[in-house]
């Protein structure tokens, strides 16, 4: 239904009610001239006489009373429905579609998702762990997470903090193996790699040199497409691992892993949270939004610092 017959329907039904279109355009909120016009306008387009009218009086005609019940029951259902649209996005209540990384941002999004919980109780988290790029649009997704730049245009982006990447292993692997004193030592060691599950590709080790990031080759003596198994790899002393600094950091921190080579350690990209219009947005996920700005942006927790690394290498020299 066009704009200009809603107005008109809008105007109709209101001057019946109250009897005058005088009446009916102040509470409308229109000028006397646009509700006359816009009744004209109804009239024209069904070719019939809604009213008859006097100076002082307007009255339905047959043609206006048949159109007034046929009509004002459906108008008031669209009416109550875009009421309900406009009041729907400040509802601190219903379901919220968050999109992430399946991999090393799970128990990011964890705890995020659980303290949101208890701060309201009646909003239904809906999440959708995916590695793959998919389609926010089609998912109806509300708030995402990603590493780098979102593919999706007209969304707006909230940096969190960098990735890390940081080559490392169980005190166990260096007792038995030694560590790699170069990026070329590397071609001695026994180390992991990861299968990306959206793509099916081993995802190279990525290295600092001076002031690029590059492609560091591995020949994988354990190859998995699970973040998990790999950790649990690198924990057993099995194989070296490039972890992600999330993954990593509270086991480098409780002496349960050690880095290496720590000149080469990329901050790989930032993780980001997107959403669309700030305006348009709805109460519940303006508030996730928050949250997760407040608790993510740069947290310490998820970022290890030069000197927790050094402290960590240390270690390396009493394991050899």
């Amino acid at each position: 239904m066009a704009i200009n017959e809603l107005r008109s329907l809008s105007t109709f039904i209101k001057a019946a009610e109250l009897g005058s279109l005088r009446k009916a355009a102040q509470a409308l909120d229109i000028s006397p001239q646009a509700a006359s016009k816009a009744l004209a306008q109804l009239e024209a387009h069904l070719n019939a006489r809604l009213f008859h009218r006097t100076t002082r009086v307007m009255s339905l005609t047959d043609a206006g009373q048949r159109l007034l019940e046929d009509v004002q029951p459906a108008l008031l259902g669209i009416q109550r429905a875009l009421a309900h649209a406009r009041t729907a996005k400040e509802e601190f209540a219903g379901p919220l579609r968050i999109a992430g990384p399946r991999t090393t941002f799970q128990p990011i999004l964890w705890h995020l998702v659980e303290e949101f919980c208890a701060l309201y109780p009646d909003i239904q988290p809906d999440v959708l762990l995916d590695d793959g790029v998919g389609n926010w649009v089609e998912d109806r997704v509300d708030v995402g997470f990603r590493l780098g730049p979102s593919p999706h245009e007209g969304v707006i982006a909230r940096k969190l903090f960098p990735l890390q990447l940081i080559v490392c292993g169980a005190p166990a692997y260096f007792q038995r193996y030694g560590a790699p004193g170069s990026l070329a030592a590397l071609a001695s060691h026994r180390c992991s790699a990861f299968r990306n599950p959206g793509t099916g590709k081993v995802t190279p080790w990525h290295v600092r040199l001076g002031e690029q990031i590059v492609d560091q080759p591995v020949v994988p003596a354990i190859c998995s497409n699970d973040e998990l198994f790999e950790l649990q790899a690198v924990l057993s002393g099995s194989v070296l691992g490039q972890l992600a600094g999330v993954t990593a950091a509270p086991y480098i921190r409780s002496g349960r892993l050690v880095p290496v080579l720590l000149d080469h350690i990329p901050e790989f990209g930032n993780y980001s949270v997107y959403f669309g219009s700030r305006t348009s947005q709805p109460a519940r996920a303006r508030a996730f939004i928050d949250l997760a700005v407040k608790r993510l942006t740069d947290n310490p927790a998820y970022l290890l610092s030069a000197e927790e690394l050094r402290d960590g290498y240390r270690r390396v020299r009493g394991t050899e």
